[in-house]
């Protein structure tokens, strides 16, 4: 940890730019406000998210650490006041609105979630951002119900992974896209149903043709404007559409006639910025809906590689690449 009490290491942003601008440096310890808790982070995951705030794109909200790490998991070390229902020494994972990529985060009880049975503590930094993305996007918004089918853009991805596997424990048929045989290959062995190469197939055909024309229910986009008209035309009728990226744009055209005629939908969400009370109630669910499907085995995490957070800018530089399947993770123990 860090060299006296007050002081811990983190990654930090001194000018953004490219991956070599995140620097391990010496900061003071957070404390923990009314509320909250400090955690000692046993690892932190990689998120799109966290290349962008690198890049000076994407702020953290108010209030919220300036360090990159939108989720982490560690030990509580101490609780700040009104802190009743958690003690010191438990292990858990968290949503974060910054500051996993840390020796120690000041965390909200609201975004807090016990370590799932069977699960390792490193390994589940991987779940707070994925699983509360999918809950909220796919069924707290766009209400995917068994029997429907769901297409998930980049099927290899964290979030790709952990849909994938959600959907099929509710009953869902699903369809992915991804970039190469070896990422396809990964997403049949996690259940996924339809396979598509989007380098070599155009997604909206074959999802007709494999849904005997009628397209998907649920459309799980982090692409944004370079996909907008094609989900459009691949969904089902009653379709819902929910976009949680941007990677190919921000701004695309609309044909509110085709998204008339079908009778659909299209939401667009962030996670980082909601207030405290509806990340809590995200949290909430997901540890209703989710945690037994981890504590059973028919959900699983599915992680790539760790990485120490001291080579940060190697983790960002093997998700930019996109050459990766489900998370990323950095631990906050020094090289061996």
């Amino acid at each position: 940890m860090g060299t006296s009490n007050s002081t811990m290491h983190a990654v930090t942003i001194p000018e953004p730019g490219g991956p070599d601008a995140l620097v391990w440096a010496e900061v003071p310890v957070p404390e923990p406000a009314e509320g909250e808790v400090l955690v000692e982070v046993a690892a932190s995951a990689v998120n799109r998210a966290d290349l962008l705030q690198r890049q000076g794109f994407y702020d953290p909200p108010p209030g919220a650490s300036p360090y990159p790490g939108l989720e982490c998991s560690g030990r509580i070390t101490a609780l700040g006041p009104g802190v009743s229902t958690w003690a010191v020494g438990d292990e858990v994972c968290a949503l974060l609105g910054g500051g996993g990529y840390a020796e120690q985060v000041a965390v909200p009880t609201g975004q807090l979630l016990p370590v799932p049975d069977g699960i390792d503590l490193t390994t589940a930094a991987s779940l707070p951002e994925v699983t509360s993305t999918i809950w909220s996007n796919v069924f707290m918004v766009a209400h995917l119900r068994p029997g429907e089918t769901l297409l998930v853009h980049g099927g290899g991805s964290g979030i790709g992974t952990m849909a994938i596997q959600l959907a099929k424990a509710v009953g869902a048929r699903v369809a992915v896209t991804a970039g190469s045989k070896e990422k396809l290959d990964r997403c049949a062995e996690l259940g996924a149903d339809i396979l598509i190469n989007y380098r070599e197939q155009d997604f909206v055909e074959e999802l007709r043709a494999a849904t005997d024309g009628q397209g998907a229910d649920v459309i799980l986009d982090i692409i944004g404007a370079k996909y907008l008209q094609k989900n459009v035309k691949a969904l089902a009728f009653n379709g819902r559409l929910a976009i949680i990226g941007l990677q190919g744009g921000v701004k695309g055209e609309l044909n509110l006639g085709a998204l008339l005629s079908k009778r659909a939908a299209v939401t667009a969400t962030s996670l980082r910025a909601r207030p405290a009370a509806e990340k809590a109630a995200i949290v909430a669910a997901v540890k209703e809906h989710v945690w037994p499907l981890l504590a059973d085995g028919r959900v699983k995490p599915v992680v790539d590689r760790t990485l120490p957070m001291s080579r940060a800018a190697d983790a960002h530089r093997a998700l930019e690449e996109s050459s990766h399947i489900g998370k990323i993770l950095l631990t906050s123990q020094p090289e061996s």
